[in-house]
């Protein structure tokens, strides 16, 4: 596999990432995963637009990540046999410096970008999926994109163990997200989500949908849902870059209506199929 690290490609096994690194001492960074659908990049300029914010808001600037889009396609192109339905991975850490917890005064950030194999398993889009509730205990700042993901690993974990798809986080009784996925739940056909701000990230595939319901006349409400009013929901979805948008049929132990997708969960879906088809023809 060949990936990009500092302004070099190369084999994935040479990279030698240095253990003074921010990024490895104290998660001191921030990272992007980007949907690639027939060798496209999807919605990269979004993407790189979050990137940008969240690189502002931990103070690591003067950085053009605009240049990234152009490195995303040489990936690629370099790596035929992982390209094609696969994801896109950028990292970026302050870089080097010695272990002291104020920034350094001149450090160099770490760029590191690569591919993976990425691809939707069709069950979760036709049959949905299993969530679990979980407190939500993550640090006050979710709309930044940090690499320190701790508190969202224990989580996964957790649902894991619960055999569910994902775990998704309450906060003063009202929903936020999940572990790596956007939440709605639907009520007399009217979509309702948490608004954008500090509890959680913006994503992009939650703007996607949001801009859909828009076209599809769909209402759509920016506010927490209580914990006790999403068992009360007509239908139920996440929203995810490796998601896409996955039907929640389960609630902890509890059956969402008749266990199944329901219509409008389903209308987004193949709205949200033709998007992927616009966007891949005209890249």
């Amino acid at each position: 596999m060949i990936v990009y690290y500092n302004g070099s490609y190369l084999e994935k096994e040479k990279v030698r990432i240095s253990p003074d690194d921010r990024g490895f001492l104290f998660g001191d960074g921030t990272y992007e995963v980007i949907r690639v659908y027939n060798n496209r990049i999807f919605h990269m300029p979004d993407h790189l637009k979050r990137l940008k914010r969240s690189l502002h808001e931990i103070q690591i600037n003067d950085l053009d990540v605009s240049s990234l889009q152009e490195v995303g396609k040489t990936l690629i192109r370099k790596n035929p046999d992982i390209a094609g339905d696969a994801a896109l991975y950028i990292q970026i850490t302050r870089g080097v410096a010695p272990r002291v917890h104020r920034f350094p005064k001149i450090t160099r950030p770490t760029i590191y970008m690569s591919l993976s194999g990425s691809a939707v398993d069709p069950e979760i889009r036709s049959q949905g999926v299993k969530i679990i509730l979980l407190p939500d205990e993550r640090w006050g700042r979710c709309d930044i994109k940090s690499i320190s993901l701790l508190a969202n690993v224990l989580a996964a974990e957790e649902a894991r163990k619960q055999n569910a798809y994902e775990s998704v986080f309450v906060r003063d009784d009202d929903i936020t997200e999940g572990t790596r996925t956007n939440i709605a739940a639907v009520f007399d056909g009217v979509v309702h989500t948490h608004p954008t701000g500090p509890h959680i990230l913006g994503g992009i595939t939650r703007d996607v949908v949001l801009e859909l319901c828009s076209n599809l006349q769909i209402t759509v409400i920016e506010k927490p849902v209580s914990k006790s009013r999403l068992l009360e929901a007509d239908e139920i979805f996440l929203m995810g870059t490796s998601t896409e948008i996955g039907p929640v049929v389960c609630v902890n132990d509890t059956q969402v209506r008749d266990g199944c997708p329901g219509p409008l969960t389903k209308k987004l879906q193949t709205a949200f199929r033709s998007e992927i088809s616009s966007q891949t023809a005209s890249d």
